[in-house]
């Protein structure tokens, strides 16, 4: 049976509410949790998990408005994430990104929407942010060749969205490439310790025409006036898209180190101590503090990913645009959730015992998931604070920098 929405906080109008998407987050996370095993060894979402998901309408979540969707914001997708990752990192992880996409599309002008949109309400499409590509412009659009990597969820995919560099004699031009699935191959390289059920393969463009309908640049996909702020009233398609990008992205290390501190709480309480008298573990002082010192990091995560939402969505939702260093500081966040995150989960495994390795252990999963996780060039603590503290001192970012 499909995992559906409660209707009563629905609107008048039939459109979903941020309680709605929370509440069947939350009606997720036993399912999620039952088909943790089965996700790692597809290497890719269960079948059901992605029909709860289609039935329960979060596909449309970040739709605006005026296309039918249900016009949510950063606010509902990082809480939806939060939540789902204490079921599953990889579930929560994948689902998130192939609801973000449809953003990505609604900050494209009309022309790009209808290409994408015309079939039916949302998309399934994962996307690439690195320009591995090279596209040549042709008559009506462009050529497209080159290989992604870290197509999140390709197997559920029925359009994919690539990163391509243009040469101009003024200086080459990153642009987005959207064309449905069947055009590109995927390459099954997705064989890693953590983060398995994402199956976040390759993707593979020769020659491949795509009109220039179904392209937009990159500076206005990122930028502070994406051409689809034009056609709809919701506040977020106008939302800054690198720090709505890292912050939804480190939920999914918050909700998973939250689930690791809850599994451990609920573990000291049974666990007898090997060789010892019958001593539970749950009455050894060091057990307790190591209990506490992990319950005060992963709060300290949340309040961190908590302030930083709140920062985007107050200033975005009052008509403002973040200046250069105020991007910074929310990347920096995100990887400050994810750090202590990750710091929360050590803490009550080096506590846990040889028994939580066996594969039918969360903690493990968990654990293999966030350091995986971790490797998102977003989350690379060293190149985040380097570029906040720049930005802090008044010194202008490289061209590469990704803000």
């Amino acid at each position: 049976m499909n995992a559906t929405l409660p209707h009563g906080d629905r609107s008048p109008d039939g459109r979903l509410s941020h309680a709605d998407v929370v509440a069947w987050a939350a009606s997720m996370v036993e399912r999620l949790g039952e088909r943790a095993a089965e996700a790692e060894e597809l290497r890719e979402l269960p079948q059901a998990t992605m029909e709860d998901a289609a039935s329960s309408g979060v596909f449309e979540m970040l739709v605006p408005s005026e296309r039918g969707g249900h016009g949510l914001g950063l606010r509902s997708l990082g809480e939806m994430t939060r939540i789902l990752a204490h079921g599953c990192v990889s579930s929560a992880w994948t689902l998130l990104f192939l609801v973000l996409h449809n953003w990505f599309v609604a900050r494209g002008p009309r022309e790009l929407q209808a290409a994408v949109w015309g079939d039916r309400p949302y998309v399934l499409m994962p996307g690439t942010l690195t320009p591995t590509g090279t596209a040549t412009p042709v008559d009506g659009g462009y050529e497209l060749t080159g290989r992604w990597q870290w197509a999140t969820g390709v197997q559920h995919a029925d359009w994919v969205m690539l990163n391509g560099l243009i040469r101009r004699d003024e200086g080459p031009e990153a642009r987005f490439f959207l064309l449905p699935i069947a055009e590109v191959d995927v390459v099954d390289v997705w064989h890693t310790s953590g983060m398995r059920g994402t199956g976040s393969n390759d993707v593979v463009a020769d020659r491949v025409f795509v009109p220039a309908d179904q392209t937009l640049a990159a500076i206005e996909l990122a930028g502070n006036s994406p051409p689809g702020a034009e056609l709809s009233a919701d506040p977020f398609v106008r939302y800054p898209m690198v720090p709505v990008l890292t912050l939804v992205a480190a939920a999914a290390a918050l909700g998973g180190a939250e689930a690791a501190v809850e599994n451990f709480r609920e573990r000291l309480s049974s666990r007898v101590l090997a060789y010892s008298m019958g001593d539970r573990q749950a009455t050894q002082p060091a057990s307790q503090v190591r209990l506490s010192q992990a319950q005060a990091t992963v709060r300290a995560a949340r309040l961190v990913w908590d302030d930083a939402v709140d920062q985007v969505c107050d200033v975005y939702d009052g008509g403002g645009v973040f200046e250069t260093v105020d991007r910074g500081r929310v990347r920096l966040a995100a990887a400050q959730t994810v750090r202590l995150s990750i710091d929360a989960v050590s803490t009550v495994l080096e506590g846990s015992g040889a028994s939580v390795h066996f594969a039918d252990s969360p903690l493990q999963r968990i654990s293999r998931d966030l350091l995986t996780l971790r490797g998102h060039m977003v989350f690379d603590w060293d190149r985040t604070a380097e570029l906040a503290g720049k930005l802090e001192l008044g010194l202008d970012p490289a061209p590469t920098d990704l803000l």
